[in-house]
């Protein structure tokens, strides 16, 4: 019987994968068992030489739409192929999440509970949906589940991907020559990307002034694609108006770092998209089933790309 391995520290994944794939052993770490007959692993950061033990490994499972935690291990077997999690309800949830903090914004919730504090009952201005533009930086899956629920709102959506995309209401654009372009016109941005050298650190100073006066940043992507100082400088200038953040250089976010405390920074605690088992676990099946089929996986890391 195949085996497979799973590394997690959430009692539902082995009750899930035994529901989905009643033909494959599972083995939830550490009850590894006879190496040797380990054909897969579904793992959220393996120990170092553990992957490279699985003499018989296939396909490694990322239980992270990013691979960062598998690609820290110094002996990863270099030629076993790592496939990342692609749950279309965790695009769901990301899409919500965003959804929520630009009406945060737009129906000036920021301004309404701070007068609920004051006991201050002030009526707020109404925007017209159709004349706000808002732009998403990365336009995979998660990026095109995003741009989707905002135009559902009416808001007109730019997106920005590294490579040419054609989405049917998004107006796309593609490659670094390109962004400079598409950032002026864009009342909010979000950032949706994926970790890889070329963005790390793009929302940096320039970035941020290409920006309109008084507009806002979301950022659900990763926290090394912000420059952290320079987005507190433009916050305290007022180029940018307010950030929703939930993704950090550091996470936890340390209990002394300036944006808790910031009036104009929304904090979350990188929860804008959770991997729920019962959802996630389709995909697992999926691509187990394509591997022995021999057919050719969806969503393996490119490390050229870097994602």
């Amino acid at each position: 019987m195949t085996a497979l391995l799973l590394v997690s520290d959430d009692p539902a994944w082995p009750v899930e994968l035994r529901r989905h794939l009643p033909d494959v052993d599972i083995r939830h770490f550490p009850r590894v068992g006879e190496a040797s007959e380990i054909e897969y692993a579904l793992v959220w950061a393996p120990q170092p030489g553990l992957l490279a033990s699985l003499p018989n490994l296939k396909v490694t499972f990322s239980l992270a739409a990013g691979v960062d935690h598998i690609l820290l291990d110094p002996d990863l077997p270099r030629d076993i192929p790592i496939v990342r999690m692609s749950d279309p309800y965790q695009s769901d949830m990301m899409a919500e999440y965003v959804c929520l903090a630009v009406l945060y914004y737009h129906r000036f919730l920021n301004r309404t509970l701070r007068l609920q504090g004051e006991r201050n009952w002030q009526e707020q201005p109404v925007l017209y949906s159709p004349k706000i533009t808002i732009g998403v930086l990365g336009l995979g899956s998660i990026g095109k589940a995003i741009s989707s629920r905002l135009t559902t709102f009416g808001f007109q959506v730019h997106g920005w991907s590294r490579t040419a995309r054609q989405i049917e209401g998004i107006t796309c654009h593609y490659g670094i020559e390109q962004l400079p372009e598409m950032l002026p016109h864009c009342h909010y941005i979000v950032c949706a990307l994926p970790q890889t050298q070329a963005t790390a650190g793009l929302i940096d100073k320039a970035f941020l002034a290409r920006m309109p006066k008084g507009s806002r940043l979301i950022n659900v992507g990763r926290g090394s694609h912000l420059v952290e100082d320079d987005l507190l400088d433009a916050l305290d200038t007022c180029q940018i108006a307010g950030a929703f953040l939930d993704v950090f250089a550091q996470e936890p976010l340390p209990a002394d770092h300036p944006f808790w405390h910031h009036p104009k920074i929304v904090v979350t605690p990188h929860m804008a998209g959770e991997l729920l088992p019962q959802t996630a676990v389709l995909s697992i099946a999926q691509g187990i089933r394509d591997h022995q089929a021999g057919r050719p996986l969806s969503h393996v890391y490119d490390s050229v790309r870097g994602y």
